[in-house]
């Protein structure tokens, strides 16, 4: 039998070793040469879907994986909590004028920006689901704190649970019977009419029958007003012609007639004048007057004075009047 030679059993040996390392970096064993970053997730809903090895993103960005999942009840209330564990890789994040270290002080920085943690759906076909990080300052959420160990990401709700909560929200039971009871209404009122609506048909028929013919009366009516109108303002336009025409005909008679008219205005004040100065208290010609007037006034006393002597004595107006 020929002797091994230990050349060759340590090329063997070396060559296992060599195997060996590289099956583990190439299944999985590249974290014990690369830093993470754990951290936890605490969802009340149901994670189906989830598996461990989900993609965690930010924005469409894979930073990591799940980790592990359970399950963790409270005695108490019997509450049901579901902590999911995740694998963060900060070697997939730079930071901008600054460095994002490995450690609980870049994640706290995190945190009070507002690092959200929510459950979303990959693929509607399968159901899978994975977990999103996202900065949502906009959104408070307390953590809830159960495992001190580990750093925890607060939960918000999925999408698919808050349109859930929308539609929970709606109260479909009693839109349901809200909408059954408006059926029945309309279904009660549909009977009632349907007896009644043939008559009130044929009225609103004859109601348009009506207005129709009353239409085309009232057209008929604004047409020949039209054309009367039209009759009448031509007519006063061929007035307005004629009267301009006359007016310019007889503008010279016009304007001697108002010298005329001005010639006897004129005449007229000097007439209302020489009246005001015969009437006013201290002009002769109103003393003359009333010196007349008084004169007049004599002569009838004494005209009545011999009408009655006549009367008495007839024959004064042959003897004359008897001496006293």
């Amino acid at each position: 039998m020929a002797a091994v030679k230990p050349a060759l059993i340590g090329g063997f040996v070396l060559s296992g070793l060599g195997l060996g390392i590289a099956a583990v970096l190439l299944f999985g064993s590249l974290h014990l040469f690369s830093h993470s970053f754990r951290a936890v997730v605490f969802f009340q809903g149901s994670v189906s879907g989830l598996a461990v090895g989900a993609p965690v993103t930010f924005r469409g960005v894979q930073v990591g994986s799940v980790q592990r999942i359970s399950l963790r009840l409270d005695a108490k209330d019997m509450t049901a909590r579901i902590p999911v564990y995740l694998d963060l890789q900060p070697d997939a994040v730079s930071l901008v004028n600054g460095n994002l270290a490995v450690g609980n002080a870049s994640f706290d920085r995190l945190l009070e920006a507002g690092l959200k943690a929510q459950l979303n759906t990959t693929s509607f076909v399968t159901g899978q689901l994975q977990v999103d990080l996202d900065l949502r300052p906009d959104i408070k959420v307390s953590p809830i704190g159960s495992d001190k160990g580990v750093p925890e990401i607060p939960a918000i709700p999925s999408q698919l649970d808050a349109v859930k909560d929308q539609i929970a929200a709606l109260h479909l039971p009693e839109l349901v019977d809200s909408s059954k009871r408006m059926l029945t209404s309309i279904q009660w009122v549909s009977d009632q009419l349907g007896d009644k609506i043939g008559p009130f048909i044929d009225n609103v028929q004859k109601t348009s029958d009506s207005a129709r013919e009353t239409l085309q009366a009232a057209t008929e009516t604004v047409r020949q007003l039209r054309t009367d109108s039209a009759r009448t303002l031509g007519d006063i336009d061929q007035l307005a012609v004629q009267g301009r025409q006359q007016l310019t005909a007889r503008g010279s008679e016009l304007s001697r007639v108002l010298v005329e008219a001005t010639r006897t205005a004129h005449a007229a004040e000097t007439l209302m004048a020489s009246v005001n100065d015969m009437t006013s208290a201290r002009s002769q010609t109103r003393a003359d007057l009333e010196s007349a007037i008084r004169d007049l006034a004599a002569t009838a006393s004494s005209l009545r004075n011999f009408s009655r002597e006549v009367e008495r004595n007839p024959t004064t107006l042959l003897t004359g009047k008897a001496e006293q």
